[in-house]
């Protein structure tokens, strides 16, 4: 069972690590709410990436802003909400987390090799996010030991299973 304080898990990652996915699934299994990060994205940033471009720290504050304030309104109309955002940064996530306790908010990681997640985006069709920008986000990916990391070497309902698991455990 999980800890009935948990209210939001954001499942975080590069592109093509399947954060939507899994958080869909998840949401299933859970009887919450999912949404991607990537759908509040400004256009800019969209365009940007698009581009071939990565965003800038000064590209994310805002939408890192507007996502912890979604964070704050799904307390109010879910029992669990769970957001797939690639949070790859510890700053990153201190924005998402802001005053949350550790039993409130948790991450979980999809991680897996650069070579199956450049496969995964290779036959990914009409998203922003070009297969180019994997190095950049595999090389700003920092994860700390709050994380819980969960390997993509295995289908997207043993992935789901692993993480209830985990979550019943933390």
């Amino acid at each position: 069972m999980l800890n009935p304080d948990l209210k939001t898990i954001i499942i975080m990652g590069v592109s093509g690590s399947g954060k939507s996915v899994v958080g869909s699934l998840l949401t299933a299994k859970l009887d919450g709410v999912f949404e991607d990060g990537d759908d509040f994205h400004p256009a800019s940033n969209k365009a940007k990436m698009s581009a071939g471009t990565p965003l800038n720290d000064e590209d994310r504050w805002p939408w890192y802003a507007k996502l912890r304030q979604r964070i704050e309104d799904m307390r109010h109309l879910t029992p669990i909400y769970v957001l797939a955002c690639s949070a790859l940064k510890p700053e990153y996530r201190d924005k998402l987390r802001a005053h949350d306790h550790a039993e409130t908010l948790k991450f979980v990681l999809l991680e897996g090799t650069q070579e199956l997640i450049a496969t995964r985006l290779a036959g990914r069709k009409g998203h922003f996010m070009p297969p180019s920008l994997l190095t950049s986000q595999l090389a700003t990916l920092d994860p700390t030991p709050d994380v819980l990391r969960v390997s993509i070497d295995q289908t997207p309902e043993e992935i789901v299973n692993d993480i209830i698991q985990r979550l019943e455990k933390a």
